[in-house]
């Protein structure tokens, strides 16, 4: 969905709410708030109301658009920048495309993210699993700054994110406290099938132990990056693309809102050959948050 096409499907703000209803109640209203499917349209006011609970209500409720003032074309609009933007799009540009100010933007931004956060099903077959490290250099000013703590690798400064991408195309990563053997064997039982996987991983101690879970090979980067099926390539070219994103788009992010911006290119990975990706995220959207 391109933006040409947003404003052919959506042209008015009934348009657009015609069309959550479909994708939400699928021509059938339900109220939120007692569930009840007793109600009576309110046309004037594009509204519903509740005949059990008597309340009123649209189908805006419990999703990400609740409450906002925005139109829901500009919505819409966002929600295609977003996902056709491979390497995502700062507030600032965002706010320049739909015209509204930088704080609506991010705003509209993060609740967005909301829409993209999914639970996936256990990764199988090949497994590739490594670790990265996001963050920068300390300005002189700040804590835990010191001659040489801004380069590439583990810095204190930094924080540790892991990933796994199965050789199927389906990605997990998450921000970690620490990359210590206990931490990566949990994730390894969290979000791999141990009975039909095969785990890769580079030569980092924290990871010795993993053939005790499932079948484990490891790649030496000192001698070489391929050999035969034994590769790391597929994770680290998600952490090229993340690594950019952040660094040419976004520029910095909180450890807060980390995990959001992670589980943002996770989705557009996962999705990058759905031609509905669209629909599926309004979908999360008005049905995922209720």
């Amino acid at each position: 969905m391109n933006i040409i096409e947003v404003y052919d499907r959506f042209p008015t703000e009934s348009d657009c709410i015609y069309y959550l209803e479909q994708v939400r109640w699928k021509g059938t209203p339900v109220c939120p708030y007692c569930e009840s499917k007793n109600t009576t349209v309110l046309k004037d006011e594009n509204r519903h109301h509740c005949n059990n609970c008597n309340t009123s209500f649209s189908v805006t409720v419990r999703t990400i658009f609740h409450k906002t003032k925005l139109p829901l074309q500009k919505w819409f609009l966002a929600i295609s920048l977003i996902l056709n933007a491979k390497k995502g799009i700062a507030a600032r540009q965002l706010a320049r495309d739909i015209k509204v100010n930088k704080d609506t933007a991010w705003y509209v931004n993060m609740r967005i993210r909301r829409a993209m956060v999914e639970q996936r099903d256990l990764l199988t077959g090949i497994v590739e699993m490594d670790e990265t490290y996001i963050g920068g250099k300390p300005r002189k000013s700040e804590p835990g700054f010191s001659r040489g703590s801004g380069g590439q690798g583990r810095r204190d400064n930094k924080k540790p994110v892991v990933g796994m991408a199965s050789r199927n195309g389906q990605i997990k990563a998450r921000p970690v406290k620490n990359v210590k053997a206990y931490t990566l064997k949990r994730l390894v039982r969290e979000n791999i099938d141990l009975d039909s996987s095969i785990l890769i991983t580079d030569q980092y101690r924290g990871y010795r132990m993993m053939n005790r879970l499932t079948d484990h090979y490891t790649v030496n980067h000192s001698y070489w990056y391929v050999d035969g099926f034994k590769h790391t390539n597929t994770i680290e070219s998600f952490w090229a693309l993340l690594k950019r994103g952040i660094v040419g788009q976004y520029h910095k992010v909180s450890v807060r809102h980390l995990p959001k911006y992670i589980d943002e290119f996770c989705y557009r990975h996962n999705h990058r050959d759905n031609d509905d990706l669209f629909d599926t995220t309004i979908l999360n959207a008005v049905g995922g948050m209720q």
